[in-house]
């Protein structure tokens, strides 16, 4: 019997051996670093940021003058006759002018209604929205990441408390079986304990399982080769009170939403502005440096012709109407503007309530995780208890088991709990723009 019992024993062993996986740790720092390297919604992100870069940039203002180089040749081969004023006629077959030329040309534009310096301050905006754009893409990143972070913590954690567990019935086994051979107790207790074990042993291999799943969801995230796994860290430190207090007192103004909405709201009024550009003169200068030449024939008065030198001009142009296009263009620019205006009013609303509901989350959440560690300690005393009198034959194997559920239920929820309260101060932090801010 007691080789029965080793022989089983060793088959559950190799079963759960072969559920571990080589893993190399990963600390949230590192897993930040990759993530924000690697990331492809991040890596889109950054790209745009240097779209806008290039666009606010000197070269795309409409500030700078435009320069242009032209040149030319021509050739002519003619039959000509030409009569002249005294009445003499020539007659020339094949009669050949060339001609050369060669400039450079300049244009700028002196004033424009002040529409190129509105567009300019526009690009500008439009770069520091796209900031905002990549912050909040990098935020909703990590929300992400740490959401399957800590479940491959808390799934990590559960492992532990399973293998416990595990350890804890594979221990009742061999004292039941030991008991059953010296007939202190009958073969029940040693069959309790077979199916026990088998139980503790399917919860020990689905975990595993379950495990390798969401690690390989942590790698699409990060990036990386889905069958490279990790050893995570399970440690977490909860923001203090009187840090979240200061942060909350600002928080509407640094929410990246709120800042994204005051950002379009400047960026519509600097349309705006651009658009009445139209409705006032432009002032162009122009200026060119050009070489011309050409050799004619006999016909002509001249037998050849040579020029270089400077021109200059300043021109005015006055859109006086044009058919109503600009007035339609501004009144449009202005409803844009109003719409900017009433969508920042409902972004605000929208975030204060985000705000309150997180923060209420939090505060709960936190609460029911002190809750759970009391209770874990509860459980682990009853369960001790209940195993000294199991030992003592006060109570049964079923008893005993019930107090082992109950402590593993506990601790299983207090990881639960952990992790779903700080998760639920990473979103709060978002919400309140300190995500980034803050040590994770």
């Amino acid at each position: 019997m007691i080789y029965r019992t080793v022989t089983f024993l060793f088959f559950f062993a190799i079963t759960i051996a072969h559920g571990q996986v080589e893993t190399k740790p990963l600390t949230k720092e590192e897993a930040v670093k990759i993530a924000l390297k690697n990331n492809f919604g991040v890596r889109v992100a950054q790209n745009n940021v240097e779209i806008a870069d290039n666009n606010k940039n000197l070269l795309n203002s409409n500030f700078l003058p435009s320069l242009t180089g032209n040149a030319g040749a021509s050739y002519d081969n003619n039959d000509q006759e030409a009569t002249f004023q005294d009445g003499s006629v020539r007659a020339i077959d094949g009669a050949e002018t060339t001609r050369y030329n060669a400039s450079v040309n300049l244009n700028y534009t002196l004033f424009d209604g002040l529409g190129r310096w509105y567009d300019y301050k526009r690009l500008k905006e439009e770069y520091q929205l796209s900031e905002l754009q990549a912050r909040e893409t990098i935020e909703t990143t990590m929300i992400q990441l740490f959401s399957i972070y800590y479940e491959v913590a808390r799934i990590s954690e559960n492992i532990g408390v399973l293998r416990e567990t595990y350890s804890s019935t594979e221990d009742r086994l061999k004292r039941a079986e030991y008991s059953f051979e010296y007939g202190q107790n009958n073969k029940l207790d040693v069959l309790n304990a077979e199916v026990d074990l088998v139980n503790d042993s399917i919860n020990l291999m689905n975990e595993r399982q379950l495990l390798r799943n969401t690690l390989r969801d942590l790698n699409i995230v990060l990036n990386q080769d889905l069958e490279v796994f990790y050893q995570v860290d399970t440690t977490v430190a909860f923001t203090a009170p009187l840090v979240m207090e200061d942060f909350l007192a600002s928080g509407p103004e640094n929410n990246v939403r709120m800042l994204q909405a005051k950002k379009n709201i400047t960026i519509n009024d600097y349309s705006l502005k651009a658009g009445k550009s139209v409705f006032l003169p432009t002032i162009g200068l122009t200026g060119s440096y050009g070489w011309n030449e050409g050799n004619f024939p006999a016909t002509n008065f001249l037998a050849s012709s040579s020029s270089t030198g400077f021109s200059a001009g300043l021109n005015l142009t006055w859109n006086l109407f044009d058919g109503g296009n600009g007035i339609t263009q501004v009144k449009n620019a202005k409803i844009l503007l109003d719409s900017q205006e009433i969508l920042y009013d409902q972004v605000q609303l929208e975030i204060r309530r985000d705000i309150a509901n997180a923060h209420g989350n939090y505060l709960n959440l936190l609460k029911v995780f002190e809750l759970q560690e009391q209770n874990v300690e509860t459980a682990t005393n009853n369960f001790e208890r209940s195993n000294e009198r199991y030992k003592l034959g006060q109570i049964s194997s079923v008893e005993l088991r019930q107090a082992q559920i109950n402590l593993l239920n506990a601790k299983t929820s207090k990881n639960q709990a952990k992790y779903t309260a700080k998760l639920a101060e990473l979103q709060l932090l978002q919400f309140i723009g300190q995500l980034l801010n803050v040590n994770l």
